[in-house]
């Protein structure tokens, strides 16, 4: 009898103990598979590490967002994963963990303020300028080029350009006739590309902020028979996009790793409640056929 007493105190410890942390995730959206990939690689590695964590989507909504982190810091979690909507909006954000003394870990997008633990994300100033380097080549240094850009006042759209712009800015041949938002969405950058077609009929390239972008765009480009004449380049590698590069049609992405993105949040969330950690970046790859 005092056997099975002991054996059931034991198993109550063991289950207190494998949920002693509690960590906060907050997504920009989940309406994108490259954010429900990071969200997975998070949830899998809790569940690995024996970790409780809360996933809340702020569906492309900074104020959503401020909402959900005042949600889970109202819920006492350990250490927040933020996903930054608008690196300038999520600062108010971060300010009111800082208060409430719960470290932050910005994920895949920056934050313009407050107080970071740490950033997990590929080094996207090097992405962009990958798909600079690649596009520059396949023109020959001559052409000219729209470039299609993510959510305006986040991180990844901001260094994104700033690579690709520093390597296209060296070759006087190539032009970029036309530089404009369409949100990351692939709806909006099949209409935006649909304009920018009637604008500019004699482009040669296209570089999207992200693969939703370029396939939309490529919809664009194909309904007006003219894919086989222009370069698409995208930034992601879902595996969308990736069948569109094994079809030919999409011609390069820039290769994240979302899934591991995630995991290393929580990792290194965990790690930092027990001993700490510092920023790092994840490595990137230029996928083509």
């Amino acid at each position: 009898m005092k056997k099975v007493v002991l054996l059931s105190i034991l198993a109550l410890l063991v289950t207190s103990l494998s949920f002693a942390f509690t960590l906060g995730l907050s997504v920009s959206t989940l309406n994108n598979p490259f954010f429900v990939d990071l969200a997975n690689g998070a949830k899998d590695k809790a569940k690995e590490l024996g970790v409780d964590i809360k996933v809340v989507d702020a569906r492309d909504d900074s104020a959503k967002q401020l909402n959900d982190v005042e949600d889970l810091i109202g819920q006492k979690v350990d250490i927040l994963l933020i996903n930054p909507t608008d690196s300038d909006a999520v600062v108010a954000a971060i300010e009111e963990a800082n208060v409430a003394k719960i470290p932050v870990i910005t994920v895949d997008r920056g934050a313009s303020g407050g107080k970071v633990l740490l950033h997990i994300a590929s080094d996207n100033v090097a992405g962009g300028r990958l798909a600079g380097e690649y596009i520059a080549e396949k023109l020959g240094g001559k052409g000219k080029v729209i470039e299609l850009v993510g959510i305006p006042g986040t991180s990844s759209a901001r260094d994104r350009g700033k690579g690709f712009n520093e390597v296209i800015e060296k070759y006087p041949g190539i032009q970029v006739v036309a530089r404009q938002t369409a949100n990351y969405n692939r709806a909006e950058g099949l209409t935006v590309m649909e304009n920018l077609l009637q604008a500019h009929p004699d482009i040669n390239a296209v570089f999207a902020h992200n693969d939703e972008m370029a396939l939309g765009a490529i919809e664009a480009i194909k309904a007006a028979g003219k894919l086989k004449d222009i370069i698409v380049v995208g930034f992601d590698a879902t595996p969308d996009a990736l069948e569109s590069v094994k079809r030919g049609e999409l011609s390069a992405t820039i290769a994240q790793q979302p899934y591991r993105m995630g995991e290393l949040a929580v990792e290194k969330a965990y790690e930092f409640l027990q001993t700490g950690t510092i920023y790092f970046p994840v490595d990137l790859q230029l996928v083509t056929k």
